[in-house]
């Protein structure tokens, strides 16, 4: 199976499936004598953490994580990091049912196809689970970057949407997504976000979201500008989120109804610095960082798993219908926000040290 490793000079691989024993994964490209223990990879881990409101699955996965290579004496030693994760809360026995069936939205149809074999328990590899992983990988990239670019950088994520409601800019305050389950940093519209989802809830039903993840106090200069831009790695980055269907940077497809006056970035100087009035670009042009503020939204479609039964067929190719039981997410888009976060720290780490391995400074 090709496809579980992300990255070129900060690397990471993955590997687990949902309802396995443990997941894991091996990051490598990490400095030596960065200081690192569980505890900095613990902290992100939790804010994924799924069953920590009545808006997300209620499977009770500790998510602790262990450092079982790499790190010696409280730092890196510049070989491979290995990490690992046990799981404590699988519940097989909710997925006998449809092991002979394709759930309708899922990767059931198309991991039978290509491999012949498909582990049904919670979608196996398929399964979020996975995103556990890149967010311990991620808490590895942030103090890879806190050690070379210092303490003045930030990557924030937020949730901006939610079924067809979307919050209103002018009330955003990034001190308000740690005040309210759902990252939002508009608190009126995380009010009535509870009473939307709370009514997608009991009718065993499953909406969309749209996530924001902004990169700030990053230099200028990180990417390549053909076949490695910064902008296309993160796109393919956001893009590899499970149920990601739509990744914009910057003003995104709302560029297409922008004026060449409007969408332009003008430029003038404050001081002895490129002082940029607008930020239409997201941070990003011709593949490589300008010093602006990174900004990155990524669609996620609602959870394929529901209770409405949906028409489909089975492995023998009998028309069924399949309603799909177990713990899900009402909307996955609320633990997505750390692991889009985790994703854009994972692409900048590795740019990061592809720009000072070419130049010898960031």
């Amino acid at each position: 199976m090709a496809g579980n490793s992300f990255g070129t000079a900060f690397r990471f691989t993955t590997w687990g499936e949902s309802h396995g024993p443990s997941i894991g994964c091996v990051v490598d490209g990490v400095p030596p004598l960065v200081p690192l223990g569980e505890p900095d990879i613990q902290h992100w881990m939790d804010r994924r953490r799924p069953g920590q409101s009545r808006f997300t699955t209620q499977r009770r996965e500790p998510d602790e994580v262990k450092i079982v290579s790499g790190v010696f004496e409280g730092v890196t030693t510049g070989t491979p990091i290995g990490l690992i994760v046990e799981n404590v809360d699988q519940r097989s026995k909710d997925y006998s049912e449809i092991s002979e069936q394709f759930r309708p939205g899922h990767a059931d149809f198309t991991y039978q196809a290509k491999y012949g074999i498909r582990d049904y328990r919670g979608g196996g590899r398929s399964s979020a689970r996975e995103t556990a992983m890149r967010v311990a990988a991620g808490g590895i990239a942030r103090k890879v970057l806190h050690h070379i670019l210092g303490k003045d950088i930030s990557i924030r994520g937020a949730l901006v949407q939610v079924g067809p409601h979307g919050i209103d800019r002018a009330n955003w305050d990034w001190a308000e997504t740690e005040n309210n389950p759902f990252w939002c940093p508009d608190a009126q519209a995380a009010g009535q976000w509870e009473g939307y989802l709370d009514g997608v809830r009991k009718a065993g039903s499953s909406c969309g979201a749209v996530i924001e993840v902004v990169a700030s106090g990053f230099p200028a200069g990180l990417g390549e500008p053909i076949y490695d831009k910064l902008d296309s790695d993160l796109a393919r980055a956001m893009m590899s989120i499970n149920a990601v269907k739509g990744v914009e940077i910057g003003a995104g497809f709302e560029a297409a109804s922008l004026t060449g006056e409007e969408n332009a970035d003008e430029m003038r100087m404050a001081g002895n610095r490129v002082d940029f009035l607008s930020n239409k670009a997201g941070g990003i042009l011709g593949g490589i960082s300008t010093g602006q503020d990174i900004v990155v939204r990524f669609a996620v479609k609602p959870t394929s798993s529901i209770l409405t039964p949906r028409r489909s067929v089975d492995r023998n190719n009998n028309e069924i219908e399949v309603r799909t039981k177990g713990r899900h997410d009402p909307c996955v888009g609320i633990r997505a926000v750390p692991v889009g976060e985790a994703m854009m720290a994972l692409v900048l780490a590795d740019h990061v040290l592809r720009q000072r391995a070419l130049t010898g400074k960031v």
